[in-house]
């Protein structure tokens, strides 16, 4: 009889650390809405950020554009006028005058 008490008990036992073990590691319904929220916040949160670096990509890359532009602009504002006509002024003083 102290056998069968004892297998009972063991059995009983068992099944409980069974019931017990599985209650903790069930994925019950709010657990998967709760994940599924977590799922989708974190994919639009990288998204975001993935919106965000192509923004910046792009501004950076208008500002050295636009960087660029004003480097040429300056370079040939200063760069001297080597095929310019030549001015007329000195050319018409030694003509003598009509009379």
């Amino acid at each position: 009889m102290k056998k069968v008490i004892a297998l009972s008990a063991v059995l009983a036992m068992g099944a409980l650390g069974m019931a017990c073990g599985e209650a903790a590691n069930t994925n019950t319904a709010a657990n998967k809405a709760a994940n599924a929220a977590n799922t989708a916040a974190n994919a639009m949160a990288n998204a975001a950020n993935q919106m965000a670096t192509a923004a910046n990509t792009a501004a950076n890359s208008m500002a050295n554009a636009a960087n660029s532009m004003a480097n040429a602009a300056n370079a040939m504002a200063n760069k001297p006028a080597a095929n310019a006509p030549a001015s007329n002024a000195n050319a018409n003083a030694n003509k003598p005058a009509n009379k």
